[in-house]
């Protein structure tokens, strides 16, 4: 803050907006009395003179106001532009009280609001390329065959045959991210074997890209994790289908899983360019591609990855990207393992002081905590008591 700015707002250091009210207050009283003190003294009518100390105080509270009320007004104008769209408008403040934390935190909010509204207007411009893409080709291949260009043999009908199946693909995803973010897909945990979900993830992928080498690597057979194998698997596919198209022919994919101490880690590595750090936060965005270039028939629709940190997000896991050497990407999925019941932190625990199951939890029955327990002196079903 330069000079004059901390001139102009000389009360911005103040913690608190009532102390800088106060202050102003006590400003005001104090010029009002010397003012009218001094001007009693060389003679001036007491009228005049309190007409005069009244507006040099008043002067003086306008001074001390103007930058408490600076921020506000910049507020209410950044959210008249807002409301017309506009969303880059920022309240500068270096005050330290009530209303300058009220700043900071409506830039904050200005800055969500505008990243939301870019997602907005990238995820129209997108399904709206999604969809007509497969359905220009489609018509296209019609007109030929109604106008005769073409004659319908199996290979057009195969190529027909993959746009509809491309549209029925974005559809459905689309919809499970719909439904995963509204929160209508229950969970259905339970405890399953690592290793067969991933083969048969594998199994799956090798049908449509068999040119790529797919292994998997488990640290033990018995391996299990918690959570809905189903969902599980959904994530593992999609992470399968990326790594399998970002490796180059003749290239190998690896799939691993292990335990640690709350859970288990399960890794895709591929052989591809990898993800570029400026690319790392933004892989997870519905139809984002690190590669803008690169055409939606080569590079999916984009909703693989956000359709897998939803689903790894409602089993309280973790997804996020590493680079690999000397090239590639590694993906790496953490499920954490449910709280045993003998957790102090599970709610039903022994353990937990505020369990029934605790003896000495006050919900406890026979808990002489409990008022209306037998053990408890004061109860009239104490035996002791009577």
């Amino acid at each position: 803050m330069t000079r004059r700015e901390r001139l102009a707002h000389p009360l911005d250091d103040v913690p608190s907006i009532k102390l800088k009210l106060g202050f102003v207050i006590a400003a005001a009283v104090a010029v009002t009395v010397f003012v009218f003190w001094v001007l009693i003294k060389i003679g001036v009518w007491p009228s005049v003179s309190g007409i005069i100390a009244a507006a040099i105080a008043m002067g003086m509270v306008w001074f001390l106001s103007r930058g408490m009320t600076s921020p506000l007004r910049e507020m209410a104008a950044a959210a008249s532009e807002m409301a017309k769209g506009n969303y880059g408008r920022r309240v500068s403040t270096s005050s330290r009280d009530e209303v300058g934390e009220l700043a900071r935190a409506f830039n904050v909010m200005a800055a969500e609001l505008a990243e939301t509204d870019r997602v907005r207007r990238d995820l129209v411009a997108n399904v709206s390329h999604e969809l007509r893409t497969p359905t220009t080709a489609l018509q296209a291949v019609l007109e030929n065959l109604v106008d005769g260009v073409t004659d319908p043999d199996p290979e057009t009908f195969k190529t027909m045959l993959a746009q509809v199946e491309r549209l029925g693909r974005l559809v459905k995803q689309l919809l499970d991210l719909s439904r995963l973010e509204s929160g209508v897909v229950p969970l259905e945990r339970t405890e399953f074997r690592v290793e067969p979900l991933l083969e048969h993830a594998v199994r799956e992928q090798q049908l449509h890209a068999p040119e790529i080498a797919v292994s998997v690597s488990v640290d033990s057979p018995d391996l299990t994790a918690d959570g809905d194998p189903e969902r599980v698997h959904q994530v593992v596919a999609n992470l399968l289908e990326n790594a399998v198209r970002h490796t180059p022919q003749g290239g190998s994919v690896e799939v691993r899983a292990r335990r640690f101490d709350a859970g288990v880690t399960i890794e895709v590595l591929d052989e591809g360019p990898g993800i570029a750090e400026v690319d790392e936060a933004r892989v997870f965005e519905r139809f984002y591609r690190a590669d803008s270039a690169r055409a939606s028939t080569a590079g999916g629709a984009g909703l693989g990855l956000a359709i897998a940190q939803w689903i790894v997000d409602l089993h309280g896991g973790d997804i996020h990207p590493e680079r690999r050497d000397p090239q590639g990407c590694r993906m790496v999925v953490t499920l954490p393992f449910p709280l045993p019941p003998s957790s102090p932190l599970n709610p039903s625990s022994p353990l937990n002081p505020s369990s029934p199951l605790n003896p000495s939890s006050p919900l406890n029955p026979s808990s002489p905590l409990n008022p209306s327990s037998p053990l408890n002196p004061s109860t009239p079903l104490n035996p002791s008591t009577h």
